[in-house]
């Protein structure tokens, strides 16, 4: 149903554009994308589901006509409870096929709005207010789980609520716990005012071949609101359109070169657009089978253990993951598992260090594609070419059909001037992936500039061939091993304290996770906080566990700009050395390490080194993490 399309540079991009995306586009909402797959595909395997994420355990599935066929009595269900064109489903969920079911019966019944189980009952409940969701679902009692607990708070606060649909995960496991599980948690029947119902039950009786709706949906139609990452308070909500994931579905699909059968794994969430489109909708249009690797993906116990046997069994040809799941591959021996049939890895989400790259590509043998998206560009936005040049540390060259381009933004109003080659400034895009704009109006004040460019927020350059390369973060989010942390949330967290009159929190290099974060703090004058209970403090406080600071430094005074705003680049710098300098001390290397801004390469740390044979290997431990050196023996 895609046709294959082999990038290798930018001139086959430019071949491809000279067909019109209208004439590209066989699908222009997801709706006619699972009508099309189960007319094309109709005995292929979409979905199986492996609850624990091991080879040996039963692998429950779905072919893409009984796909179709649960979606379209998901939505006549969710119709059935009075949800319309306009109305929000929201899901609360771990990684399952009736995840997949929640989301694309909730678009062709109304709007899906896929939120994160680790949020805090108070963001999850500011994010359904926010979109006015009518439905939640979510998953019933279960022991372990604190999921219902933050639910049974959410339905206090959510105005508009008025159905919660409960999925059974028991229903995957084995008959004694199932047993066992039902008898002891027994399904709710109401949370206070709020209808429950069980979504197999509900789901049975519909009709299987139709919208009972008869709703005909539209591109310009509103798909799913997506949130970003974590912030403090309700994180931004993105609009996407069924045009927009439609768009990047066909591409995806097409420029990957899936073949029909063939087994992609998914591991990341499905709350987030990397597992729905990259491990979703892309494969599904190239008639892929597509493998969840447990209900908590990547996070689950033995998932990564048993991840070498599931390519070997499944035969699986590519996956995607943040570059933390690849340093933790490493650890496990591929052995005698056959993976010969591994073409890709897919990353983004945070840099790739250059050690992990290369050690990864020789222990597997497949080629690491390594790309760069957002929510607000419905996932990808561009990627090193599959069938051409990768060039590490690059995020590659952009998709087809979309503008990307890097500029200089005027201080005052939404107009720039084009960079030149190599120039860093500020990267923007343009194109049929770019969503419509936040759900709050307030949010895309400064987003937005002259003639329909969206600024992602990232500073970088494109070299001659137009590969592009990120040379820092406008919007200062730290990347813990993918997961995006607003610096504010840890701020506002710490100013609270009554000692404290100025906080700032920023990424400091680890060689797993990407960045951890570190937070400096300023005093009040006479102040003499104690720096345990600080911590504490912070431990308290700060609602997201991943963005408690591994570190609190107290200092007389943090570096401001002229109108008075924290200024982080010299705190970003000081972490960086920090921690270059502790880990060469620890192998005993004696450096000095100064780090600056380089005018092509960005955050760069310049070490001197007393021994010149301590060159190759202070260069090896520090390939390890992203932010590049540059060596000086006197």
């Amino acid at each position: 149903m895609v046709r294959p399309i082999k990038i290798s540079s930018m001139e086959d991009v430019h071949h491809l554009e000279r067909t019109p995306l209208e004439e590209f586009m066989e699908v222009k909402t997801t709706y006619d994308l699972f009508r099309q797959c189960a007319e094309t595909y109709p005995k292929n395997e979409a979905l199986v589901f492996l609850l624990q994420g091991r080879n040996d355990e039963p692998a429950p599935s779905l072919t893409y006509s009984q796909l179709l066929q649960q979606i379209h009595q998901t939505a006549n269900f969710l119709h059935r409870l009075e949800v319309g064109p306009k109305d929000v489903v929201s899901t609360l969920l771990p990684n399952m096929i009736e995840t997949h079911l929640s989301l694309w019966g909730s678009e062709a019944a109304g709007i899906a709005n896929p939120i994160s189980p680790l949020l805090e009952a108070a963001q999850i409940a500011g994010i359904m207010n926010a979109v006015h969701s009518k439905v939640l679902i979510t998953l019933p009692p279960l022991p372990g789980s604190d999921l219902w607990d933050k639910v049974k708070e959410v339905a206090t606060q959510v105005r508009g609520l008025r159905s919660i649909v409960t999925v059974d995960l028991p229903r995957y496991l084995p008959l004694h716990k199932r047993a066992y599980l039902r008898i002891f948690h027994l399904r709710p029947k109401r949370l206070g005012q709020i209808p429950c119902y069980d979504f197999h039950s509900m789901i049975r009786s519909q009709p299987k071949d139709r919208l009972i709706s008869g709703r005909k949906i539209q591109p310009e139609d509103t798909a799913s609101f997506f949130h970003t990452g974590g912030t403090t308070g309700i994180p931004k909500l993105a609009a996407h359109t069924h045009f927009n994931e439609a768009f990047m579905g066909t591409i995806l699909g097409s420029v990957v070169d899936l073949q029909e059968g063939a087994s992609v794994l998914c591991g990341l969430p499905l709350f987030h657009v990397n597992a729905v489109m990259v491990t979703g909708l892309g494969p599904f249009l190239a008639g892929a089978r597509v493998i969840i690797q447990s209900a908590t993906g990547y996070r689950g116990e033995g998932v990564l253990s048993h991840f070498w046997p599931v390519v070997e069994k499944f035969e699986a040809v590519l996956f995607s993951a943040v570059p933390t799941v690849f340093s933790s591959l490493l650890q496990y021996p591929v052995g005698d598992y056959d993976l010969s049939s591994l073409k890709y890895a897919i990353t983004g989400a945070a840099p790739m260090p250059k050690e992990v790259f290369v050690k990864f590509q020789q222990k597997t043998g497949l080629k690491i594609l390594e790309g760069y998206g957002q929510t607000e560009g419905t996932c990808v936005s561009s990627f090193n070419p599959p069938f051409g040049e990768s060039r590490i540390g690059s995020i590659g060259i952009r998709i087809p059909y979309q503008e990307m381009k890097v500029v200089h933004r005027h201080q005052e109003g939404n107009s720039y001037r084009d960079c030149e080659t190599e120039e860093i400034g500020s990267v923007i895009i343009r194109g049929p992936n770019v969503f419509p704009g936040y759900t709050e109006p307030s949010k895309n004040e400064g987003v937005w500039l002259k003639d329909g460019w969206l600024d992602t927020g990232d500073l970088g350059r494109m070299d001659t061939d137009g590969f592009f390369w990120l040379t820092g973060r406008a919007k200062d989010l730290i990347l813990r091993g993918g997961h995006n942390l607003d610096p504010a949330m840890i701020e506002e967290a710490l100013c609270s304290h009554p000692q404290i009159e100025l906080a700032a929190a920023v990424g400091q290099p680890d060689a797993h996770a990407g960045e951890l974060p570190v937070a400096f703090v300023q005093p009040y004058r006479g102040m003499h906080p104690d720096l345990e209970e600080i911590q504490q403090f912070a431990r308290e406080k700060i609602p997201e566990k991943a963005a408690i600071p591994i570190r609190i430094e107290i200092v007389d005074s943090l570096p401001l700009t002229a109108i008075g705003k924290l200024y982080k680049p010299p705190l970003r710098h000081r972490t960086i050395s920090h921690v270059y300098t502790h880990i060469l001390k620890e192998v005993g290397i004696d450096s000095q390490i100064r780090v600056v801004e380089d005018a092509s390469r960005g955050t760069l740390a310049k070490i001197t080194l007393k021994n010149r044979d301590a060159l190759k290997k202070a260069g090896e431990i520090l390939g390890i993490y992203t932010i590049p050196c540059e060596f000086d023996v006197p």
